[in-house]
């Protein structure tokens, strides 16, 4: 069973800065087994979750088109802990972001999402 601390997330103007955070703890995967990928998706009202960000063990980086530039994605793999620092916060960016981890076998978990709210 693993368990997700998401926090970080809030109301913003346009133009603003937040930092989310989420921390995996728990049994992840199998025997041997730890946390290779870990990643942000985002869900928008009446909208399709959507990837945001990943990073590997190996700190290999990948970004969405929509967030290239504005958005960091960073871990600390001795906390199990994810952040994403997001600056120049458009509205739509608003969305329910969830944190998602897979492990070196392969098995997937999701938290259960903080809200970003841009607005003015």
């Amino acid at each position: 069973q693993v368990q997700f601390v998401e926090s970080g997330g809030g109301l913003v103007q346009p133009g603003g800065s937040l930092r989310l955070s989420c921390l995996a703890s728990g049994t992840i995967g199998g025997q041997y087994d730890s946390i290779y990928v870990m990643a942000w998706y985002r869900q928008a009202p009446g909208k399709e979750r959507e990837y945001v960000a990943s990073i590997t063990s190996f700190g290999i980086q990948d970004y969405a088109d929509s967030v290239k530039g504005r958005f960091t994605i960073s871990r600390d793999n001795a906390k199990n802990t994810v952040y994403l620092q997001m600056n120049s916060l458009k509205p739509e960016d608003t969305a329910v972001y969830y944190c998602y981890i897979r492990s070196i076998s392969g098995m997937d978990y999701w938290g259960k999402g903080t809200l970003v709210t841009v607005s003015s």
